[in-house]
């Protein structure tokens, strides 16, 4: 998938999943704009991979769950790297499970900060130059969580659910313009945070993967390049399930 000439904001990009999904889409050719919030050692490892590589990026420090954060994002990306053509809200917090009776509703406006606020936030941000060039790529990060009812875990997964709601919505308000929605919905890939989960609970996991291997954070970004090229002009409010056959989106 050819991305040459386009700017690409993943945030959370310095670790994990949005790295994955950055370094891909940095290889088909897009200039990509890292967002991180806090480790500024990690972040510069990841940009260090980046130059490594000779691909084109750039790192910004933003909290995105906040509209100050994403007016300063998108404005420096702007600035310095150009205007952004496709965006992937990926920036995620902590996500505690607990009983229903031991979340607070803080707990759940965390979620709905980053995974409805925040891409909220980004999107009304990023479409005023999409809408000028009538074309723009939109993908937002879902998670099987919302499709398998997975507890306990209420206040992610409807967050998550907000999230599809937004996406779908906003899909047919922006087709007009050239401008495509879709969702990435991955199972557990394994990543850095999960390095402390046991061994155990890992391998019961796993025996629940049809295809019998984990997935790892190339398979979610090949999705997202997908989603991102010209060849899925014309698929829009889309939702694809990147979990090994665990489950078939909505």
């Amino acid at each position: 998938m050819k991305l040459e000439g386009r700017v690409a904001l993943v945030t959370g990009s310095t670790t994990g999943l949005g790295k994955a999904m950055a370094h891909a889409l940095a290889r088909s050719g897009a200039t990509v704009a890292l967002n991180y919030a806090n480790n500024e050692v990690r972040a510069l490892s990841a940009l260090a991979e980046f130059e490594a590589a000779g691909t084109r990026a750039m790192l910004f420090r933003s909290d995105v769950s906040e509209e100050h954060g994403v007016r300063t994002l998108v404005s420096q990306v702007s600035k310095k790297l150009g205007p952004i053509d496709i965006l992937i809200p990926n920036a995620t917090p902590d996500q505690p499970q607990r009983r229903i009776e031991d979340y607070s509703w803080q707990d759940y406006e965390q979620m709905l900060d980053f995974f409805v606020k925040s891409p909220f936030l980004l999107t009304k941000a990023c479409i005023p130059h999409m809408k000028q060039q009538r074309w723009g790529r939109i993908i937002n990060i879902i998670s099987e969580v919302f499709s398998l009812g997975v507890a306990p875990f209420t206040a992610y997964a409807a967050a998550k659910g907000g999230q599809v709601g937004l996406s779908r919505s906003l899909a047919t308000e922006l087709a007009p313009f050239g401008i495509t929605v879709n969702m990435i919905s991955p199972g557990w890939v394994p990543v850095e945070r999960h390095q402390s989960e046991s061994q155990s609970k890992k391998d019961g996991y796993l025996r629940t993967v049809p295809v019998g291997r984990w997935g790892t954070p190339d398979d979610v970004a090949a999705a997202a390049c997908y989603f991102a090229s010209n060849e899925a002009g014309f698929v829009t409010g889309q939702f694809v399930t990147v979990n090994g056959g665990r489950s078939y989106g909505l």
